[in-house]
C-alpha cells in the first residue's frame, strides 16, 4: 500500500532539532526523512511551512509570510509543502508574495498556526488567505488542539472555531491538524457536520516507538477511539506523522491499529489525494 504523509516538518526550528535528538531519536535531515520514507513505503510527504528567527523561536511574530521549508538549501523531490502564514505579516505586499508562492508546483496548500498566533480561524485577518485558497483550489490546514510551545494560547486552537469558517467558505476545503486533540470529540462533530472539513491524525503522540507502544495501552487513547467511532467518517481522515516528533514506521503502525483495515487505503493514501489536488503529479 502506498502511503502519503500529509503532515511533516522540514524547517530549521530549534525545538524540532531538540525533540529529534532527545525524544524521538530520528535523524532530522533530508537524508534522514528520505531513508525513513523508503523503509516505510511513503511515496510523498507534505511539509508544513514554518520559520523562526534566532531571537524569537517559535511562534515567531516577526516571521515573513509565506513561511517555507528551510532546514537545508534544497527540498527532497518526494516532499511538497503548505505555505505558512504569519497573521502579523499579512499586508498587501505579503499577500502578493503568498499568491506567488501558492502558484508554485510544489506548494500543495496553506498552513495557519492557530494557537501559536492570537487569532481565531474566523478573524478577519485571515479572510484574504481564504480568498486565495478558493481562487487557486488549495486546502487550508489549521493547527488545532494542544500547542507544542508553552507560549501558545489554547483558546485560539480549539477546533470549534473551524465550524464558522467552514460554513462561511464552503468552496474551500479545511483540514484540522491533529484532529483537534485533546478535543477530538469536538473535532469529530466538525468533520461529520461539514462536508468541506477534514482532519489529519498527525502528532497524537510524541516520542520513540516505545512511547507509541506504551500510549496504545490502557485508557490514554480512549478519547480518540471514542471520537473515531462517533465521527464514523473515515473518508475525512488523513494520515500524517508530524515528523520529526515521531519515527515514521512506528507511527504508521500506531495509526493502523486505530483504523479498521477496510479503511486503511482511504486514510493513508486516497483521502490526501482528494484534498490536496496538486500532489497528483508527484504520485507515480
Amino acid at each position: 500500500m502506498k502511503i502519503i504523509d500529509a503532515h511533516m516538518h522540514l524547517s530549521n526550528i530549534q525545538s524540532f532539532r531538540e525533540t529529534a535528538a532527545s525524544l524521538s531519536h530520528v535523524d532530522y535531515s533530508n537524508s534522514g526523512i528520505i531513508q525513513e520514507y523508503r523503509h516505510s513505503g511513503v511515496v510523498l510527504g507534505i511539509g508544513m511551512g514554518l520559520t523562526e528567527t534566532a531571537q524569537m523561536g517559535f511562534p515567531d511574530y516577526h516571521a515573513t509570510t509565506p513561511m517555507c521549508l528551510d532546514l537545508e538549501s534544497a527540498i527532497p523531490p518526494m516532499i511538497v509543502y503548505c505555505a505558512g502564514v504569519n497573521p502579523f505579516d499579512l499586508n498587501k505586499e505579503s499577500l502578493k508574495r503568498l499568491e506567488a508562492e501558492v502558484q508554485k508546483p510544489n506548494v500543495a496548500g496553506i498552513k495557519i498556526y492557530l494557537g501559536y498566533y492570537p487569532f481565531y480561524a474566523y478573524d478577519d485577518v485571515y479572510e484574504p488567505v481564504y480568498g486565495l485558497a478558493a481562487e487557486y483550489g488549495l486546502p487550508v490546514v489549521f493547527h488545532t488542539g494542544d500547542t507544542y510551545s508553552e507560549r501558545g494560547l489554547l483558546k485560539y486552537s480549539h477546533p470549534l472555531a473551524i465550524d464558522e469558517v467552514a460554513v462561511k467558505h464552503r468552496q474551500v476545503n479545511f483540514i484540522m491538524a491533529h484532529f483537534g486533540d485533546p478535543w477530538t470529540l469536538t473535532g469529530a462533530e466538525i468533520i461529520y457536520k461539514n462536508p468541506n472539513v477534514f482532519a489529519d491524525l498527525s502528532g497524537l503522540v510524541v516520542g520513540t516507538e516505545k512511547e507509541l507502544e506504551q500510549r496504545s495501552e490502557g485508557i490514554f487513547l480512549d478519547h480518540l477511539r471514542h471520537a473515531l467511532v462517533f465521527a464514523d467518517s473515515y473518508d475525512k481522515l488523513i494520515f500524517g506523522t508530524d515528523w520529526p516528533l515521531v519515527p515514521v514506521g512506528p507511527y504508521i503502525r500506531f495509526i493502523k491499529s486505530l483504523i479498521p483495515p477496510a479503511f486503511h487505503e482511504q486514510v493513508f493514501f486516497c483521502n490526501a489525494l482528494r484534498v490536496f489536488p496538486k500532489i497528483q503529479r508527484y504520485i507515480e
